[in-house]
């Protein structure tokens, strides 16, 4: 069954936020992180991903 023009549109935006955050959490590891960039991610994680982290 054919998806439609949105529905793959999504799946590709997907991907590449998917893309992005490995990238950004290979530099991180590379480079480390600021702590501005740390600060960012905790506060763009859902609710559901803070609960998938280990607690510091």
């Amino acid at each position: 069954m054919a998806k439609s023009k949105q529905q793959q549109e999504a799946h590709g935006i997907g991907q590449i936020e998917q893309q992005l955050n490995n990238q950004m959490e290979a530099a991180a590891e590379i480079q480390g992180q600021s702590k501005l960039d740390q600060e960012i991610k905790k506060a763009t994680h859902s609710p559901i991903d803070q609960l998938n982290e280990p607690s510091e």
